[in-house]
């Protein structure tokens, strides 16, 4: 997938991605629809963190969340 376009089909490609990875228990919670293509580039740099470790932490992942928490549309 080329994820160098800030589109609404790429963000929701990534929050997935992410959602996978960080194996939320809750990640039924978040919609990838929740999350605005004006965000993009910070969605871009949390997926390329999650997907870049073959094991995050428990503090990693706690931030990680947090972080999408803040950018995700209320």
């Amino acid at each position: 997938m080329d994820l160098s376009q800030p589109t609404q089909e790429n963000v929701e490609y990534m929050i997935e991605g992410i959602k996978s990875k960080l194996k939320m228990a809750s990640a039924a919670a978040m919609q990838a629809s929740a999350f605005p293509v004006s965000n993009y580039e910070d969605i871009r740099d949390i997926y390329e963190v999650a997907m870049s470790s073959d094991r995050l932490s428990i503090a990693q992942v706690e931030a990680l969340v947090s972080e999408l928490g803040r950018l995700r549309q209320k």
